[in-house]
């Protein structure tokens, strides 16, 4: 909200040219103001934090998972995440080669199908030169990679 966010974009996983190649670590992590920038934005710092009331774990039954999508909103997932889904651009991801890479965590939009085939509607942050405009697709209701047991969902404090 209030403060802009400095960290630099940067070239994850594909061979556009947007932006920089990402560094080999990671950037270093900015220090936390308590305070707005000078950016004409005028909700004092302290109205501007939102917190959460609780944090849960989701069953993995892709029905329950719905559930939650619906009632409560968007949820958060971890799963595997193997060397073909860096070059991932389009269509229903299922994993078909490469090593694995280690973990990684996304926000579950919603669900549809795609030519008879069920996939999860995902948000990577990977820039919108990635995926399907910075989005994913994978299959659904078969815990492809440990997507569906590792469902994460919260609720506001309002």
């Amino acid at each position: 909200g209030c403060y802009p966010y400095t960290m630099p974009e940067c070239e994850h996983h594909t061979n556009a040219t947007h932006y920089q190649p990402c560094p080999a670590d990671d950037y270093p992590e900015p220090k936390c103001l308590k305070s707005c920038a000078n950016s004409g934005y005028t909700t004092p710092y302290k109205q501007d934090k939102y917190y959460g009331k609780s944090a849960y774990a989701i069953n993995q039954r892709v029905s329950d998972i719905q559930k939650e999508i619906l009632t409560n909103g968007p949820v958060e997932c971890a799963f595997d995440v193997y060397a073909d889904f860096e070059h991932y651009s389009g269509g229903v991801y299922v994993h078909s080669a490469g090593e694995y890479l280690g973990g990684h965590a996304v926000r579950v939009l919603g669900w549809g199908e795609d030519a008879g085939v069920p996939y999860w509607l995902v948000a990577n942050s990977w820039n919108t030169d990635w995926g399907e405009n910075g989005y994913f697709r994978i299959i659904r209701g078969t815990n492809e990679c440990g997507f569906e047991e590792a469902m994460v969902g919260g609720l506001p404090k309002l």
